[in-house]
C-alpha cells in the first residue's frame, strides 16, 4: 500500500500590491492546497498576472501588506531563486527566448534542481520528457534547438508545462496558458496539465475564458475584479461567466455599489 501524499498549502491574505506606484491588488484572499486544481478568472487589468509575480517575487511588483505562506513559512521574505527551490512554479504569459540554450539542456538543468550528482538518472529524465512530449504532441527535434527561439506560441506555453513537469513543484501558477493558442493546442495543453497534476501538488491556472477549463476541469474558481476575490465556486462558475460576462461580478464589490 502507498504512502499517502503530503499535504501542502499555499496561503494569501490580505494581499496588496502597487505597480510604478499604483495598487493594483486591493487585499487578495486565497487558499490553495495539494490535491486542487483552481483556476482564477477576470477581465483584463483586474490583477490576475499581477498576484502571479507578486507571489513570484518580480521586482516591479511591490507587495505593500499583507502576506503569502508556503506551509506556513513566509513566502515574501525570499529571494526569487528561494521561492522557486521552496517549490512554486510559474508559468509565465510571455515565455522568453534564450539563444544559444538549446531546450533539453534548460529542461536538464530543471530537473537537476530536484537533484544531486548522485540521485540524478539520465535514463529516468529521459523516459519522463519522451512521456511528456507525447502529452504535448511536441517533435523531439525542439530539444536541439534554442530555448523558444522561432518557436511558435502554442511550442512557448507547451514549453511551460514541459517546465513544470520536470521540476515537480508543490504549486503552479500558470498565467494564461490558453492566451493566443487554436483549440487543439488548447486542448493539448489542458489534457496535458491535468494529466501531471499530482495528489501532493496544487496548480492554480489564470485565465479569461472557459475554454481551457473543459479540459482541467478545476474543483474551485475565483473571480478577480478590481484586485480582488469578488466571486468564489466550482465549474458551474466559469460557464455562468461565460454566458453572462463579468458585470453581474463587478456590482459585488464594495466600491460599485456606492
Amino acid at each position: 500500500m502507498s504512502a499517502p501524499a503530503t499535504h501542502h498549502t499555499l496561503l494569501v491574505e490580505d494581499l496588496h500590491a502597487e505597480v510604478a506606484g499604483k495598487e493594483i491588488l486591493k487585499g487578495v484572499n486565497l487558499s490553495l492546497a495539494s490535491g486542487e486544481l483552481t483556476a482564477l478568472m477576470g477581465p483584463n487589468g483586474s490583477g490576475k498576472s499581477t498576484l502571479a509575480y507578486a507571489l513570484m517575487g518580480h521586482p516591479k511588483y511591490k507587495v505593500t501588506r499583507g502576506r503569502a505562506l508556503l506551509d506556513g513559512a513566509d513566502l515574501l521574505k525570499l529571494s526569487v531563486d528561494q521561492r522557486s527551490r521552496a517549490g512554486l512554479f510559474l508559468g509565465f504569459q510571455y515565455p522568453q527566448e534564450v539563444s544559444g540554450l538549446s531546450l533539453s539542456k534548460f529542461l536538464w538543468t530543471a530537473y537537476m534542481q530536484r537533484h544531486t550528482a548522485q540521485t540524478a538518472d539520465t535514463a529516468e529524465f529521459d523516459r519522463e520528457l519522451a512521456t511528456h512530449l507525447g502529452y504535448l504532441g511536441m517533435d523531439t527535434s525542439l530539444l536541439k534547438r534554442s530555448l523558444n527561439e522561432g518557436f511558435s506560441g502554442g511550442e512557448k506555453k507547451r514549453v511551460e508545462v514541459l517546465q513544470m513537469a520536470t521540476l515537480h513543484p508543490l504549486f503552479t501558477i500558470l498565467d494564461e496558458p490558453d492566451s493566443g493558442l487554436d483549440i487543439d493546442a488548447v486542448r493539448s495543453v489542458g489534457e496535458t496539465v491535468a494529466k501531471l497534476h499530482r495528489p501532493d501538488a496544487g496548480i492554480l491556472v489564470i485565465t479569461h475564458y472557459q475554454r481551457i477549463l473543459k479540459f482541467l476541469k478545476p474543483d474551485r474558481v475565483h473571480v478577480m475584479v478590481d484586485g480582488r476575490i469578488a466571486k468564489s465556486g466550482g465549474r458551474e462558475l466559469a460557464e455562468e461567466l461565460e454566458a453572462k460576462g463579468y458585470d453581474a461580478i463587478r456590482g459585488l464589490l464594495p466600491e460599485a455599489t456606492t
